[in-house]
């Protein structure tokens, strides 16, 4: 438990450090990755070397230079937000004038467990740091090197600017860390699991540690009766195939039936990326000859409630709105859906019915991100309704406490 006991103590010397100490590491970090782009790009393509190339996980394992270069600019984006830290939230004085307060505080220690996507220990770092939080990262065996790389980078810097090397630690790759990690009660105060729906099912029933859930992203688009054909074909292609292995891609389209006539139009930019759609019955009768046939197949039952992860997507085929929120209620996974639609009435109905974290009218769901949302970055992205939901930034990673002052007031 001596990795568990230096990090406890690193967080009671970071609670002391002060904003500008803690934006000058952030600037200095995003610094110190740009310059170290080439060993930390050469650590990444040996992770890469042992991954199928095909595997979904590949495109979130590699690193690029401009990646690096975007990570960069979002520790920037962190250093220049706010602190999160010593808001008052409340302020309540009581009849006998003690004065009671509320302020926002770091959680302590926060342990994240995540696959194959070695950028999060950069977001990691930065967030954790900014909101005054020690963090331990256990990355996949995937990105042992690339995060190991990433680590080094980090405590140099820290070295540097003279703090705690122990604000982060890299725990060895395999499960008996993990299983430390999930039982490190007393000393971990959250645990927060980014990967595939079997990693945060595994962490959500064997840690003793409290965890919130980033979970997996099943994400459907709801083309309206009053849908416009050219923004629904722009937003299902952006939401589909930006970038695939991520959890906003969009797996399901989901049709009112009036508006059949215009799925070749909405599904033909589709075709540029060999996109694989498994249609219901109408759907499917509707794209057949108007799609490339070696990409149309039938959906089945496995076809919906599927986070593909890849150019593959599911069509359903609905009578109206409610069927439309009956099916993402059956198959969500709570995390991001959108309605395509130029009607005031179902953008209403669609947005107060639609239970999850992130609900989208004519804009697509790759935006669901820290980043894009202003946050800066973020640690995830929570599907759960206690303490936080959907992204996961600065204000997210802090707790609070109640501050009581007076002037020797006993209670009778």
């Amino acid at each position: 438990m001596e990795l568990f006991e230096t990090a406890v103590q690193a967080s009671r010397k970071l609670r002391l450090i002060d904003e500008a100490a803690i934006n000058k590491v952030l600037n200095d970090l995003a610094d110190e990755a740009e310059r170290n782009c080439t060993y930390i790009l050469e650590e990444n393509v040996k992770d890469l070397a042992l991954m199928d190339k095909e595997n979904p996980m590949y495109d979130r394992l590699m690193l690029t230079e401009e990646r690096i270069r975007d990570i960069a600019g979002d520790i920037r984006k962190v250093a220049a937000l706010p602190s999160p830290l010593d808001i008052l939230l409340e302020e309540n004085v009581r009849p006998n004038g003690m004065v009671i307060r509320k302020i926002s505080v770091p959680f302590g220690v926060i342990g994240i467990i995540y696959e194959a996507r070695p950028n999060v220990s950069f977001d990691v770092f930065s967030l954790c740091l900014k909101s005054g939080n020690v963090c331990i990262l256990k990355g996949g065996t995937d990105a042992h090197n690339s995060n190991t790389a990433i680590v080094t980078v980090i405590k140099k810097v820290l070295e540097e600017n003279g703090l705690d090397t122990d604000i982060v630690t890299l725990m060895p790759a395999g499960r008996e860390a993990t299983a430390q990690l999930l039982n490190a009660v007393g000393y971990v105060d959250l645990i927060i699991p980014r990967g595939s729906q079997g990693l945060i099912s595994f962490v959500r029933d064997n840690a003793k540690v409290s965890v919130i859930e980033t979970g997996a992203g099943i994400c459907h688009t709801y083309f309206d009766k009053y849908g416009d054909t050219r923004t629904g074909a722009d937003v299902i292609f952006n939401a589909k195939t930006r970038r695939v292995s991520v959890c906003n891609a969009l797996d399901c389209v989901i049709i009112h039936r009036d508006r059949l006539s215009d799925l070749p139009k909405i599904c033909s930019q589709l075709a540029e990326k060999n996109v694989i759609i498994y249609a219901d019955e109408p759907a499917y009768e509707i794209l057949t000859g108007n799609y490339p046939s070696n990409l149309l197949e039938h959906a089945t039952e496995e076809s919906f409630g599927t986070e593909f992860q890849a150019y593959k997507m599911a069509i359903k085929t609905v009578v109206n709105i409610e069927e439309a929120i009956e099916h993402v209620s059956k198959y969500s996974s709570k995390h991001s859906e959108a309605i395509i639609s130029k009607n005031r009435d179902s953008i209403d109905l669609y947005e107060r019915s639609v239970d999850a974290a992130c609900v989208y009218a004519n804009v697509s769901t790759a935006f669901t991100d820290g980043a894009q949302f202003g946050l800066g970055a973020e640690i995830g992205i929570s599907t759960q309704k206690l303490h936080a939901r959907g992204p996961m930034a600065l204000r997210e990673l802090t707790s609070y406490k109640f501050i009581i002052e007076g002037d020797g007031q006993i209670r009778a």
